[in-house]
């Protein structure tokens, strides 16, 4: 069985026909769903680009592969896995798998995917390297435009300086765009493997539709930001929710920019998206081309999500909210039937998936489940609930979530704990943990989480003990025992 990996990056899973967006095309990504499996409910173990990479990498939640921080903004935590740490690529490898890896890697700093087994152009960082030696290459060969932008979009910071750049028009053609660059450099990878014989696992991970938005005037402009509907959560006063929001809306500048500029950053987003659609489609094309369709499952899916003005903020951060966690998720076996899922899996899951279609074993892959059964039409036993973890970004910040089918709670240790009914308030804008007809909600939860917690090795549990109702405690929590036994 060939696998090929389709992965965008800080992708909102309501920009997608599929998922219901009435204006946004996706035809590739349409298609692709209609003839596999959709999830509906498919999450990120962690909405920040290099720790849910690292889970993907390794089958493990990010408090047990321990890369918890994007090296760029790290704050003192690991940036590479340890040597030992277990990686499906390995296991791949070990049946005689070509491996290729064409696009963003993220995985840490010193060790690249070259370093894993990967082929491919070493393309390091959050963005589109734009200055990378193969790029110019390509754009040479082919007489192409170098990258050049005009007419930024930015807010300004608290302190009065210019924000994160958030768009821009590119002066370059489709041909010459890192996107369509990412996806001739996959087609000719493909074209490699088929010709070699062997299996393969083929990954392609576009830098977009992450912010900035920097695309030729066609996908700029492909969309009237007329057609924009504002998120409901654009209404967010941060009322009841941890102060860090407010500030991370600040931070990304979004009250110093106007309405309507925020409905055309949003119309540009959804010409991005429809842009990594157009490549996407060119290498499933080429697949169908090449008679391996037949042979390969195909995977699309993202890292995590992007407010693009939900909640009043851009980019990603300390808020656990549906916009950033929940993701696009789609399979395709050879032989499975179309359907739609409703289990809560995750980004995690990909990887016992990955082995088991390989024929490896699955159980290093410790947080991992196979999403193959789902895939085939099979109901097994399957969790209620979905857990995520988050450990800072900008700063340490950590954070819990479990959701179940209606409601979701966070803990939040140094701040406001957070509740959601998302039943009777989908946007999440009412922070309902201090409301009493909830109660029994609120203890529910955190027991199952604490006891999920538990069951993990993830010690953050600890600091639930003495601080949250989870009930009558069955060890120590001082971690030791001083006192003789029956001391009154």
């Amino acid at each position: 069985m060939n696998l090929l990996f389709l992965m965008t990056d800080q992708h909102r899973v309501d920009t997608l026909g599929c998922y219901g967006n009435p204006h946004v095309a996706t035809p590739n990504l349409d298609r692709l769903a209609a003839t596999g499996t959709r999830f509906d409910r498919f999450y990120t173990p962690t909405a920040i680009c290099t720790p849910a990479r690292a889970s993907l990498l390794t089958g493990q939640a990010p408090f047990r592969h321990r890369l918890l921080a994007n090296y760029e903004r790290n704050v003192g935590y690991l940036e590479d896995l340890r040597e030992d740490a277990f990686t499906f690529p390995t296991a791949l490898a070990e049946r005689d798998y070509q491996l290729g890896l064409v696009g963003k890697w993220h995985v840490g700093t010193h060790r690249n995917a070259a370093s894993y087994g990967f082929d491919g152009p070493d393309l390091p960082g959050w963005h589109n390297p734009v200055d990378h030696p193969d790029y110019a290459a390509y754009l040479k060969e082919r007489g192409l435009p170098p990258y050049r932008i005009s007419d930024p979009i930015r807010g300004t910071t608290p302190n009065g300086n210019p924000g994160n750049l958030l768009a821009a028009r590119l002066h370059q053609p489709v041909e010459a765009t890192f996107e369509h660059y990412l996806a001739t450099r996959a087609i000719e990878q493909l074209e490699r493997y088929a010709a070699d014989g062997r299996p393969f696992f083929l990954a392609t991970h576009f830098f977009g539709p992450h912010l900035p938005y920097l695309l030729p005037d066609a996908y700029f402009d492909a969309y009237d930001p007329g057609l924009v509907e504002l998120p409901a959560s654009i209404a967010e006063t941060f009322e009841g929710k941890p102060p860090v929001q407010r500030n991370y809306s600040a931070h990304w500048t979004f009250d110093t920019i106007p309405i309507e500029v925020t409905r055309k950053l949003i119309a540009v987003y959804w010409g991005y998206v429809t842009l990594i659609d157009e490549q996407i489609g060119r290498i499933l094309t080429r697949l169908d081309e090449l008679g391996l369709a037949d042979d390969t499952s195909v995977f699309f899916t993202a890292d995590h999500g992007e407010f693009t003005g939900a909640h009043r903020l851009h980019d990603k951060g300390p808020a656990m909210y549906e916009d950033i966690y929940r993701i696009p998720g789609i399979i395709r076996i050879p032989g499975a039937a179309p359907q739609v899922r409703e289990e809560f899996v995750s980004l995690t899951d990909c990887t016992a998936t990955i082995l088991d279609l390989a024929g490896c074993d699955t159980s290093p892959a410790v947080d991992s489940r196979s999403l193959v059964p789902l895939v085939r039409g099979e109901h097994p036993r399957w969790p209620t609930e979905l857990l995520a973890e988050f450990h800072g970004h900008h700063f340490p910040y950590p954070q819990r979530m479990i959701r179940d089918e209606r409601h979701k709670l966070i803990v939040n240790p140094e701040s406001v704990n957070e509740l959601y009914d998302l039943d009777t308030d989908p946007h999440e804008l009412t922070n309902r943990y201090e409301h009493p007809e909830l109660l029994p909600v609120r203890r529910r939860l955190m027991r199952r989480l604490y006891d999920l917690l538990r069951e993990r090795g993830d010690n953050f549990y600890h600091w639930m003990t003495p601080m949250f109702d989870i009930g009558d405690l069955d060890y120590d929590p001082s971690l030791s025992s001083f006192e003789p036994e029956g001391t009154a």
